[in-house]
């Protein structure tokens, strides 16, 4: 682009990890600026129109407590754009904020994407980023911004494999030469992971919780595989028999018993990208294991189940959670090889 030198000296571009769950920011020479839930408060107004009244943190304050008129909504669905509107006001929100409310000249946008992701769902990211106010828009899929912010050599003739577990998908890729060999996205990820225990509180005892406590349950005392330690919480909220609020004491057994089900299919998703990796690669991964990334990758003994069930060393990332984020950066930084590792 001829004029991009001049743009560079009146605008910051930036890398967005926008997730089913979480967004972060990124700002180019500053690093990660903000990291909030996807959520957008939304306010109906006459003939069917919504007015914006929160996004982020404070939004997120306001699920499952707000009046009939003021919904909480997330936009995001299993890591695709759910609502075009909203996700247009959650982009335009993060833009705005990371540039102090001021933008000179509109950002050149690098936002990272599922790699299942279909040409129509790429369509309405790359508009709503465009719409939310942004320059240009990059696209680049989520294992590899993974892989990248996990410090694996992407650009190396050698196999590195990634589990990147975030709020609505979890991606499972091999990766080598600054490409994807084979990966697998499905759509489950925390949020399946919060909905399992909700489903199991309201199967085994009639109580129906808040998706807030579900995701503290998940947090405490979540874990893949037993522990030695004891850990229980207490849940609260409203019988379904009674009608009146109550308490219960879960414990760590219970609840990893409620995420079977996830869980089994993230393996599974794993299996089947081993199963099909070629030779080569194979021999790469079975010396150097697997590198778990995303918020999701954090619940407790996860690595230690993976290790099981596969057999291969399994290793936490540093910084599960923002890896995504800082590959989607560093690709930002690296506009020399920008274009060929994003999506055209």
């Amino acid at each position: 682009m001829p004029f991009d030198w001049f743009y560079g000296l009146f605008s910051n571009d930036m890398a967005i990890d926008l997730g089913t769950a979480t967004t972060l920011t990124y700002l180019r020479g500053r690093g990660i600026v903000s990291h909030e839930p996807s959520v957008v408060a939304v306010q109906r107004t006459g003939l069917g129109g919504r007015k914006v009244v929160a996004v982020g943190t404070d939004a997120k304050h306001m699920l499952g407590r707000t009046p009939a008129n003021i919904t909480a909504i997330r936009p995001m669905k299993d890591g695709v754009i759910a609502d075009f509107e909203i996700t247009e006001a959650l982009l335009h929100y993060f833009i705005t904020r990371a540039h102090n409310r001021r933008v000179l000249v509109k950002p050149r946008v690098i936002i990272c994407v599922p790699s299942g992701i279909t040409e129509v769902e790429k369509r309405a990211v790359r508009d709503s980023t465009l719409a939310a106010g942004a320059r240009e828009v990059y696209l680049i899929e989520e294992p590899m911004a993974a892989a990248i912010g996990a410090g694996l050599p992407v650009n190396d003739p050698m196999g590195s494999m990634i589990v990147d577990i975030g709020g609505g998908t979890t991606e499972v890729a091999i990766i080598s030469m600054t490409g994807i060999v084979f990966s697998r996205s499905v759509r489950i990820g925390g949020d399946k992971m919060d909905e399992a225990i909700t489903a199991h509180m309201k199967r085994k005892y009639n109580l129906l919780i808040g998706e807030q406590t579900a995701e503290q349950a998940k947090i405490r005392i979540g874990t893949a595989y037993p522990t030695e330690e004891p850990l229980k919480m207490e849940v609260k909220g409203r019988d379904l028999v009674a009608g009146v609020p109550r308490s219960l004491v879960v414990d760590a057994d219970e609840i990893r018993n409620a995420l079977a089900e996830p869980i089994n299919a993230i393996v599974e998703a794993t299996r089947l990208v081993l199963e099909r990796t070629p030779p080569e690669l194979s021999a790469d991964i079975a010396d150097k294991g697997i590198v778990l990334t995303g918020g999701g990758a954090k619940l407790r003994n996860l690595d230690i189940l993976l290790r099981e069930e596969t057999g291969l060393p399994v290793m936490l990332s540093d910084n599960p959670e923002h890896a995504v984020v800082l590959g989607t950066g560093a690709a930002l930084d690296d506009l020399k090889n920008l274009r060929d590792l994003t999506l055209q």
